[in-house]
């Protein structure tokens, strides 16, 4: 490690006054001048600490409402000049520009700005200037200056300062220097995300906060979480969650969004596909009849409701193996009971808007697209055939197509009274996955006589209607769109099926 080099001055300007107080003790005791401006400056003064004013140094007041108070040579020529380099020495000497060793400032809040909702003009205030040129100023010249440029980093530099007699080493400057230009640079790309809505095609993303995994999908791949878990779940008990776990929850989050307003219902899934799924007056039915569409996949599922989970139900949970249980509330003698096993994850689920947009890489590039955010109601369907689905046909024709959505493709969803009978999930062909949605269905005792089926995409021949037909289901909803359409709406005529178009297309991959 390199030699330490004491910090003599120090520039202090933030929005955020929170957690400075500590740090700017610390470096007065030490004997470190102190520079600063405006509410910053007030700030210190009422710790009864002396600071020099920064407009005392430039000569310049604050002008233009603000928008201009540290953008000025004697202040950049401090952070920025080379102290190893005899011409930077001669000038700030010829200039009477004091060195500064430390810049300690944030940004002002224009990601929370936007988020609030706040008039254009308003957020345009929020844009930083001073802020974000002393952070990438003192940054650059991290041979010499420390730049502290949030207060997610106030914890380290005091300590760091309170050891030391506020002396830094090269190693300890570089990695501030590395925060401040991922602080920049992360701020830089929401104010362009801002402007651009989408006009210019770039792709242009930032998430600070990270999160280090046991490992990736398999124990040899590394895994990381990129974003802000406690934004959607608060987490109860459990262990932490794997990379799979994760892709198990969002997938369960996106399915059970379908059912936030419909009555009790419950989901088990099971990489990334619902292995039981069932609405019901209650919910503890409710999971009963999802754990019944396949008792030997939900081993080890992940398990989501939409109500919260009473103790009837959590009774039933507790008797099966799983990962994790999603819920908006739990009753505490429910809770209580669920706790039991250590390792099990137990998350109230926030009421939070998910993003729009899905990016996904692939060769050496990355794929957009907006969300599949399109679900089908009754007046949306267009009946196709002479036979006429029922109230309760088209009510579990809903239900399947909520399902087929959010199932890999190719996809075919059987399902019966709002109860999931058995699904066809991933498979290269869609008479395949019919076939194997009934041989399931089948092997876990389900009359299929009167149920429905729920095709994720269309069928460009009357084979899957055909089979569909010879199992006993009766009533059949599909995109349409296929050139040859009327060979399966020929074969349901003849047979006294029923079939809807619900007119748009649900691929997963």
């Amino acid at each position: 490690m390199s030699q330490r080099k004491k910090i003599q001055s120090a520039l202090i300007s933030v929005f955020d006054k929170g957690g400075l107080g500590p740090i700017v003790e610390a470096l007065h005791k030490n004997g470190v001048t102190l520079y600063s401006t405006g509410g910053t400056q007030a700030f210190i003064e009422d710790l009864n600490i002396p600071v020099e004013r920064v407009e005392d140094l430039t000569s310049y007041p604050s002008i233009l409402g603000g928008r201009v108070k540290t953008l000025h040579p004697k202040v950049f020529g401090g952070i920025l000049n080379r102290r190893s380099l005899n011409e930077d020495q001669a000038q700030i000497a010829e200039f009477e520009i004091p060195e500064i060793d430390v810049v300690i400032v944030d940004l002002y809040p224009f990601e929370d700005t936007v988020a609030s909702g706040a008039d254009h003009a308003s957020i345009i205030e929020k844009i930083d200037i001073g802020g974000i040129s002393l952070i990438r100023a003192a940054a650059k010249n991290y041979q010499d200056v420390v730049i502290i440029p949030s207060k997610d980093q106030y914890s380290s530099f005091l300590s760091i300062i309170e050891a030391n007699d506020s002396a830094t080493t090269l190693e300890e400057r570089k990695a501030f220097a590395r925060d401040a230009f991922n602080v920049s640079s992360h701020y830089d790309t929401h104010i362009f995300n801002y402007f651009n809505q989408g006009e210019t095609e770039v792709f242009k993303q930032s998430i600070t906060n990270a999160k280090e995994l046991r490992y990736g999908e398999n124990p040899h791949q590394k895994g990381i979480f990129h974003g802000d878990l406690d934004a959607i779940f608060d987490k109860l008990h459990g262990k932490e969650l794997s990379y799979n776990n994760l892709l198990d929850v969002d997938a369960a989050v996106n399915l059970m969004s379908e059912f936030n307003n419909d009555d009790p219902t419950f989901a088990i899934l099971k990489h990334n596909n619902a292995c039981g799924l069932a609405t019901r007056a209650t919910l503890s039915q409710a999971y009963a009849d999802a754990l019944a569409g396949d008792p030997t996949s939900a081993f080890g599922g992940i398990l989501i409701g939409n109500r919260t989970i009473d103790m009837a139900t959590a009774e039933q949970i507790n008797s099966l193996f799983c990962e994790v249980v999603i819920a908006p509330a739990y009753n505490d003698d429910a809770l209580e009971l669920l706790k039991s096993k250590k390792n099990r994850v137990l998350l109230i689920q926030k009421e939070v808007v998910l993003p729009n947009r899905q990016f996904r890489t692939i060769l050496n590039g990355v794929l957009e697209q907006d969300k599949d955010a399109i679900m089908e109601v009754a007046s949306d369907l267009e009946s196709r055939t002479n036979t006429k689905a029922t109230e309760e046909e088209i009510s579990d024709l809903l239900f399947a197509n909520k399902l087929a959505k959010h199932t890999k493709s190719n996809t075919i969803v059987l399902a019966k009274n709002k109860q999931l009978l058995a699904s066809g999930t991933g498979q290269t062909s869609r008479v395949d996955a019919l076939r194997q949605a009934i041989h399931k269905a089948e092997s876990f005792n389900f009359d299929l006589k009167g149920s429905v089926m729920a095709s994720d995409a269309f069928f460009p021949f009357p084979d899957c209607v055909e089979i569909a037909h010879n199992a006993g289901i009766t009533a059949v909803i599909q995109p349409g769109g296929s050139i040859k359409d009327q060979l399966s709406i020929d074969y349901c005529n003849e047979h006294n099926i029923a079939m809807v178009f619900s007119g748009n297309r649900h691929f997963k991959h």
